[in-house]
């Protein structure tokens, strides 16, 4: 007999959680989270990919050399100009572009490099890295355009606008050359120039152009992240 007033010990039924399974709860945890890590690096890459290759508005360039623009031409070789927004990480590799453009078909050509500075801003806004490294390709010569007066002549909107006019001041290519932003490398903007001083002629003489804005609000105030 079981002495009286002793109580039986509640037993727990279920059983006791093993290394196994601790373990495999921690296993579903580290997949969960790499799935949703993976999520975010693709939605980035994908959204990298589509900004780089946007392609930055671009106006309706003259026919004819402008009347009135101040940038020199030469009677006797193809002018190029660029229009280069000196805050504009992109741009870096238009400059790289024309310094191979111009390593190519040397003394072909007058090419310039004009920089917007914006009204109101301070005194050498616009002499930048970018300014100095424009100034350090052989054959180009860097101008300031103040107010944005040249741009708007010409109806550049994007940095790295890329303009060749022949002797007699007749549009022979307008465009970008590079093929996304910031991305230097073969592409048909520059193809497109050296068969044009080269040859005469080019099949292609229009191309997208990469790179920030000339005229947004942001830009204006030297914001790198300008949009297209």
């Amino acid at each position: 007999m079981k002495p009286s007033g002793t109580t039986t010990p509640l037993q727990c039924t279920g059983a006791a959680p093993t290394p196994a399974r601790a373990q495999l709860k921690i296993s579903v945890g580290m997949v969960i989270a790499l799935v949703l890590w993976l999520a975010v690096v693709v939605g980035a890459t994908i959204l990298m990919t589509r900004y780089s290759n946007t392609p930055g508005r671009g106006g309706q360039t003259p026919i004819s050399w402008p009347k009135g623009s101040q940038i020199p031409t030469d009677s006797n070789r193809p002018t190029l100009v660029m229009f280069a927004h000196p805050h504009c990480p992109c741009t870096r590799a238009s400059l790289g572009e024309l310094e191979r453009l111009l390593a190519r078909v040397p003394g072909r050509l007058r090419a310039q490099v004009i920089f917007l500075k914006p009204a109101g801003t301070a005194t050498d806004w616009e002499k930048t890295d970018l300014w100095r490294k424009a100034s350090s390709i052989p054959g180009v010569s860097v101008g300031t355009d103040n107010a944005g007066s040249e741009a708007r002549r010409f109806h550049a909107e994007t940095s790295g606008q890329t303009l060749l006019y022949d002797p007699a001041g007749h549009l022979r290519f307008q465009g970008g050359i590079t093929f996304a932003r910031g991305h230097a490398g073969d592409n048909a903007g520059r193809t497109a120039l050296e068969e044009l001083l080269r040859e005469g002629h080019s099949n292609q003489v229009k191309t997208p152009v990469f790179g920030c804005s000339l005229f947004e609000t942001q830009c204006q105030k030297a914001d790198v992240l300008c949009q297209p």
